[in-house]
């Protein structure tokens, strides 16, 4: 249902006003699996990450990959003022146990944070490179096997329609 979702949004007449307005290489918003697996992965991995201007983390990596960059974006935004405290603090509390550090209690304000940045650095972003690492890769496996899985299925409905 996504898939034919994105394929019906690639075909509008907006959106190809829109590629040749501004010039857009058709390819970073294209919807094929292979374009919407990567967005997928590389918005999860950079929404792990705690960073500003994640958005453009997104955006520097155009020159580099090729992803479907709207895709890309929105995966980013996973991580907003809602749901970056309990994440960043899982996250500190993942990287404290694999480096087998006893973590220190957390208190939401920002001297705390700039009294104890060094303390918590090192954990925090070994339990993000987890995060991430771990996020981005299953997010890329469910994306292609639902994917595949619903052209399996299209295909054998359309099979079985043209029996009939």
């Amino acid at each position: 249902m996504v898939r034919k979702n994105l394929k019906k949004i690639s075909k509008s007449q907006k959106i190809k006003e829109f590629i040749k307005k501004y010039k857009v290489p058709h390819e970073y918003l294209s919807t094929n699996r292979k374009m919407v697996s990567r967005g997928v992965t590389l918005g999860i991995f950079i929404a792990f990450i705690p960073m500003p201007m994640q958005m453009a983390a997104i955006l520097a990596f155009m020159p580099f990959f090729k992803f479907n960059v709207p895709l890309g974006l929105a995966m980013c935004w996973l991580s907003n003022p809602f749901t970056m405290p309990p994440m960043y603090y899982m996250e500190y509390l993942t990287g404290s146990f694999f480096l087998g550090i006893k973590p220190e209690p957390v208190e939401m304000t920002l001297e705390w944070f700039s009294n104890n940045l060094d303390n918590i650095f090192i954990p925090l972003y070994t339990g993000t490179a987890f995060y991430s690492i771990v996020g981005s890769s299953l997010a890329f496996w469910i994306v292609n096997h639902f994917w595949k899985g619903s052209v399996h299925r299209d295909r054998k409905l359309h099979r079985d329609d043209r029996k009939n």
